[in-house]
């Protein structure tokens, strides 16, 4: 398989602002350090978008499945909290809430879509110190 990486060009703006574009479509990220180490939190912080690729990655990831069985995961909506860790600084933990529309889903496919989101690229690319914890709430 072969994968193509786009790359991003990163500018540190000062005041520990950083401004990223991805090279190829130009859509443009900035990060701000958190209130509680020295920044203004006035735009996702570093880690902030770790816990977003994560989210972004299982549904992703679901929405692929969803594809292939049929599924209509239009209108998902994920809840995520990030909880960091003092010494050393670092995600400890991340609590991951999905709530999926309203449908018919039966065993198997709430088994393929915990296997989604407990395999997805990210989900599996963090280290194993970083506690994940995922509920799906299915509603009928």
């Amino acid at each position: 398989m072969v994968c193509y990486i786009f790359p991003t060009g990163i500018i540190y703006t000062g005041d520990l602002r950083t401004h990223a574009v991805h090279l190829q479509s130009g859509t443009e990220i900035i990060t701000d350090a958190p209130t509680d180490n020295q920044g203004k939190g006035e735009a996702f912080s570093p880690t902030d978008l770790v816990a977003t690729a994560l989210g972004s990655c299982m549904m992703t990831i679901m929405g692929i499945a969803a594809r292939s069985h049929g599924l209509n995961l239009e209108g998902t909506r994920l809840k995520i909290t990030k909880i960091m860790h003092s010494e050393p600084r670092r995600i400890e933990e991340v609590k991951i809430e999905i709530d999926f529309p309203e449908g018919e889903y039966t065993e198997k496919h709430k088994k393929i879509l915990q296997h989604c989101a407990d395999t997805c690229p990210v989900a599996l690319s963090l280290h194993p110190d970083v506690k994940q914890t995922v509920k799906l709430n299915f509603t009928h």
